[in-house]
């Protein structure tokens, strides 16, 4: 597991200094970004080494008081699982902030999700730009995949085959059967164990220096089950991918050429080998039930070209992107010309070549490619050519047959906000916050429009909200305190202001209690 780095996402209205992490921890290890790495033994440093919890002022994980002497709930772990994320996305350099990819991973992992046995599990897929094969599980059910694993595959059910296995391995409790079994340890060496077993499943190297204390044999301990949970992810993932529907030989075939680069590379095997051993006898099992399946011959969907186009899109220089687009499309190598069209008009846009990118997305309109992602490519290249009005009624026609698709509402809204149509945008976040209460960009939005209109408490009350959805209580009692001195709203808005504003700091003063326990 890698987790935290520095990133910071949103609207402001107020400035805020980053949080630092201290500079005395090292970022050698191989295979993990270098965020990640920083982070990672930064935070297995203050629980490790010192058997500490974390400073509030780092907004880590929270403390899990006598409960950690037992089973881990569904509850604690989210909460921790929560609270890693919060980190990963205001931290992490590499975390992918991309609402199209984001988009894609929640579809595909909802399909699996469906398929397993606990179809009403709440889970959440993101993705780190790191050209490494990797991917990870967190607790309460938080998956990272990198990009390269999402480019390394080379069709759907491969890529399937990955989040099935990492899926399996939330809903089989891993990571908490790990830790839980040493009942006998301390609040701040169980959360280190978690770090330490997390930080393994990432790249060895790390665990090792995650383990580099009192605690190692503990920890170690508890790594001696990884083989065993990996066969039994990989026999319920394999489950799961047959449920769903897709070719069930991806998981193998993807692991098969895993092993095959580990043996070529030897030490620089995938970092994916190193967290998740593969055995022979693992690689066998998986064929094995692949050769006893029925045969059936599964298309790749058009987004999950897309959104590899989309990846290489976005690597590089945007001429770079454009001359390695054209030549597949001289030479006709591809597996999808709508996904070539489509990255070469994203290189364009790229580039700011409006001109060259209409031109783009026409030969792509001519292919007949039906996506929300087309749809909200098509948008911003009439934006960019300065035509608002159509890219508003591509948003909204869009809107009309991908409803869910939080891309198209976050390009809708920051294309009623460019087109200074503030009341329309706040009209429609609040009919989104009624279905999304949880999402902070949202919120983030609002805020916006609400300053461009000059409702200046309503803008710092959605800017707390924005932050209360990241964890951070801090500054969002700052923006109700902003809000209680706006000079504007009614009797009602400052007592919703005055009511939030106590619940926040009854809340900080709880957590602060259960620090010091």
């Amino acid at each position: 597991m890698e987790t935290v780095g520095v990133r910071r996402v949103g609207y402001h209205s107020t400035t805020m200094n980053a949080r630092r992490l201290p500079a005395a921890c090292s970022d050698t290890a191989a295979g993990i970004p270098r965020g990640f790495r920083r982070g990672l033994l930064c935070v297995s440093c203050l629980f490790v080494l010192t058997g500490s919890p974390l400073p509030a002022a780092a907004d880590g994980l929270p403390d899990l008081g006598e409960a950690a002497r037992a089973d881990f709930s569904p509850q604690l772990e989210r909460r921790i699982g929560q609270s890693i994320m919060n980190e990963i996305r205001l931290r992490e350099p590499t975390y992918v902030d991309d609402p199209e990819v984001n988009d894609y991973l929640t579809w595909l992992g909802g399909r699996l999700v469906a398929a397993s046995s606990n179809p009403a599990g709440d889970f959440h897929f993101f993705a780190i730009r790191d050209n490494s094969v990797n991917a990870f599980a967190m607790f309460g059910g938080f998956i990272g995949i990198n990009t390269g694993t999402l480019l390394t595959a080379q069709s759907e059910s491969e890529l399937a085959g990955v989040v099935a296995h990492e899926i399996s391995h939330v809903t089989q409790n891993h990571l908490a059967r790990q830790i839980s079994v040493e009942k006998r340890n301390s609040i701040a060496s169980m959360i280190a164990m978690a770090v330490g077993i997390l930080a393994a499943r990432s790249n060895a190297d790390l665990a090792g220096a995650a383990m580099a204390s009192a605690q190692a044999g503990a920890v170690q301990s508890q790594l001696a089950y990884s083989r065993d949970f990996e066969r039994e992810a990989d026999r319920v993932g394999y489950q799961m991918l047959e449920k769903a529907g897709f070719d069930v030989r991806g998981m193998g075939d993807f692991f098969g050429r895993l092993q095959m680069a580990g043996r070529v590379y030897e030490n620089n095997a995938p970092v994916y080998m190193r967290s998740h051993p593969l055995t022979i006898e693992r690689i066998s099992d998986m064929q094995n039930r692949a050769q006893e399946a029925q045969y059936r011959q599964v298309v790749n969907s058009l987004d999950f070209e897309l959104v590899r186009a989309r990846l290489r899109a976005q690597a590089g220089t945007p001429a770079e992107a454009i001359r390695s687009f054209e030549t597949q499309l001289q030479e006709k190598k591809y597996a999808s010309e709508a996904a070539i069209r489509y990255g070469l008009t994203l290189a364009r846009l790229r580039a700011e070549d409006a001109a060259g990118a209409a031109r783009e997305l026409a030969a792509l309109r001519g292919l007949k490619a039906v996506s929300s992602m087309v749809e909200r490519l098509a948008a911003a290249v009439y934006a960019a050519a300065g035509d608002r009005t159509r890219a508003l009624s591509v948003y909204r026609e869009a809107l009309q047959r991908y409803p869910q698709s939080r891309a198209l509402t976050y390009g809708y809204v920051e294309a009623l906000h460019a087109d200074r149509q503030y009341e329309q945008a706040l009209a429609y976040l609040a009919e989104q916050l009624q279905l999304y209460s949880a999402d902070y960009k949202l919120y983030g939005m609002q805020a916006k429009a609400y300053a461009a209109l000059g409702k200046r408490l309503q803008q710092h009350r959605a800017q707390a909200e924005f932050y209360v959805l990241q964890g951070l209580l801090g500054p969002a009692v700052e923006q109700l305190q902003l809000a209680q001195r706006a000079g504007d709203g009614d009797f009602y808005e400052h007592s919703v202001v005055d009511a939030r504003l106590r619940e926040l700091r009854k809340q900080q003063i709880e957590e602060a209690r259960q620090k010091q326990q």
